[in-house]
């Protein structure tokens, strides 16, 4: 009798917990996204087969498409800065990756095969015309594997920031899936997806990324925040990411591309230089430079600068 009522009495503690859990990942979830900073009147949908795709069209001129970086916090939002200094030359266009930003996020495991099928569509579908491409960090292998897989749908592509090619060719290993499975539990996963994007881990993502981490500014940390608790299942992504499935060695894309190419690095990334050789050892057509006064997003700390280095390339 005894044992029963212990058993009944975790068993009501464990509910309760679960409860109380579940409860907290709403309200965060709530207030996360209570404040619509990334409503857009002017947005676009694209309807794709895995899910609906925001997107933003702006300018007149030749067709210019930027890709965000590949986290469960980014979005087009990433791009404004310089879609203000690029409007004037190119037709823009900002896409929000599927599972980012006010996209559709589907509870999926996200691969690299899914990003590259959706750049080379949406460029096909929306677009219809060989564009320039500029993609910055971990979505930058996709630009180059989307170029080596469609080249008609190409003109030049810039690179910010790229994965180191090591970087590129890791794989899910047997803990990266384990940690996968407990990510993809409704309640536990949802807790632990809302400590590793709150407030207080972007903002020390991006004094990380910044090169003067006091000029991050509220509202940039909070349209971050508000993206990583958008949809359906914005922890899909955050998964896949964390657990390597978005990961595609480029090497022979790189080899093959006859495209093109430039990487822009900031100039206050660690081992950088080395990067870009890295690069251009596979392909030794690679152009490069370095923007002052900035580290892994020189489109949010020195547009100008940034848009400069786009107007030598982009001839």
């Amino acid at each position: 009798m005894k044992t029963k009522n212990k058993l009944l009495t975790l068993l009501i503690l464990s509910a309760s917990t679960a409860v109380t859990t579940a409860i907290i990942n709403k309200c965060i979830k709530y207030s996360a996204t209570s404040k619509n900073i990334l409503s857009d009147s002017k947005s676009l949908c694209y309807k794709w087969r895995f899910g609906n795709i925001h997107y933003t069209k702006t300018g007149t001129g030749k067709p210019l498409l930027l890709i965000h970086d590949l986290t469960a916090c980014s979005s087009g939002y990433e791009w404004n800065q310089m879609v203000n200094y690029l409007k004037e030359e190119y037709t823009v266009y900002t896409i929000d990756l599927l599972g980012c930003g006010r996209s559709e996020k589907p509870d999926l495991t996200y691969t690299n095969y899914l990003y590259v099928q959706l750049i080379s569509d949406f460029i096909k579908s929306e677009i219809g015309h060989r564009t320039n491409v500029i993609a910055s960090g971990s979505s930058s292998p996709l630009a180059v594997m989307a170029c080596n897989q469609s080249p008609e749908l190409f003109n030049q592509i810039m690179l910010i920031n790229p994965d180191s090619l090591l970087t590129c060719s890791q794989i899910p290993n047997k803990h990266g899936r384990v940690y996968k499975f407990i990510l993809d539990l409704p309640i536990l996963g949802t807790l632990l997806y809302h400590i590793a994007t709150s407030k207080q881990a972007i903002m020390e993502e991006f004094s990380n990324n910044f090169c003067n981490p006091y000029s991050v500014n509220t509202s940039l940390v909070d349209a971050y925040y508000e993206s990583a608790h958008l949809g359906d299942s914005p922890k899909s992504l955050y998964a896949s990411v964390r657990c390597n499935y978005t990961k595609c060695n480029i090497v022979n894309a790189l080899k093959k591309i006859n495209h093109s190419i430039y990487i822009i690095g900031g100039c206050e990334m660690e081992n950088i230089n080395e990067m870009i050789r890295e690069y251009q050892i596979y392909n030794p057509a690679i152009e490069s430079s370095l923007v002052s006064n900035s580290k892994y997003l020189p489109q949010l700390e020195n547009p100008s600068e940034l848009y400069r280095a786009i107007q030598m390339f982009f001839v």
